[in-house]
């Protein structure tokens, strides 16, 4: 049975209720060759969210150098720049599980 997550959800001012999509964005630094990072991450966050997760994709940033983003329908899960570095996956998969599926257990990932 494929997962569709029903929620009310507001996008440009209207509010829906239809099944949403999950589309998650990596943007990184060609240029700091950081593509095996970013793959890896996308990776673990499809293994970890095979339901809910619709489409990853990995957008290199050929025009700023140090790019390093995280979106999920273009809302900012995690910026390089702004957090000061990268995110550990543990950290990674609890900001996108809380946005996507916030009652979603991670098992271990759960456990501090």
């Amino acid at each position: 049975m494929e997962y569709l997550q029903k929620i009310s959800y507001k996008l440009n001012n209207k509010i829906y209720s239809n099944p949403m999509e999950f589309k998650i964005t990596i943007e990184y630094c060609p240029g700091c060759r950081w593509l095996l990072r970013s793959g890896w991450m996308a990776q673990e966050l499809l293994s970890t969210f095979e339901q809910e997760i619709d489409e990853v994709t990995l957008k290199p940033n050929k025009e700023v150098n140090g790019t390093f983003k995280i979106t999920c329908n273009q809302d900012l899960i995690w910026c390089r720049k702004r957090e000061g570095g990268f995110p550990d996956i543990k950290e990674l998969k609890k900001r996108v599980r809380d946005f996507i599926n916030p009652d979603k257990e991670l098992g271990h990932l759960d456990r501090s």
